[in-house]
């Protein structure tokens, strides 16, 4: 699926690839929560992070806001797993009736992580999934 970036989206996915050397390869700017979300390429989520999370936080400081990382994945399933993080995600079903719904099976003490304060976890991942695998909800199990 094809991702369009918005001027902003590109500045900071060029900001973000300057800071931590890793590649993103989308970008979310949720001006209502004052963060960016990026999706970070498979496999390099941890030079993204750097050690003790330094270059996250060295990005936030740079840009003033919450920075939020999704590692990318070859299919939906695991890119619904890896939005949901950090909630232990067991598995992830795709179902294809009228619609494409994700359910994904998480341990029901990580709900609340799964779901964040006023479904800002959940939402993200709602809209990410959409974004890169025309998943239409994501449902928890």
């Amino acid at each position: 699926m094809t991702v369009t970036l918005s001027d902003e989206a590109r500045r900071l996915i060029a900001a973000f690839e300057d800071a931590t050397d890793a590649t993103a390869v989308d970008c979310v700017v949720d001006d209502e929560r004052e963060r960016v979300v990026f999706v970070v390429k498979a496999g390099e989520m941890p030079q993204a992070i750097g050690r003790g999370g330094e270059r996250v936080q060295g990005l936030e400081e740079r840009l003033g806001r919450d920075v939020e990382l999704v590692e990318d994945a070859p299919s939906a399933e695991a890119f619904v797993a890896h939005a949901l993080s950090p909630a232990a995600v067991y598995n992830v079903t795709i179902s294809e009736n009228d619609d494409t719904v994700a359910y994904a099976e998480v341990a029901h003490e990580d709900r609340g992580v799964a779901i964040g304060e006023a479904g800002r976890n959940i939402e993200m991942a709602k809209a990410l999934a959409k974004r890169h695998f025309d998943v239409d909800d994501i449902q928890l199990t």
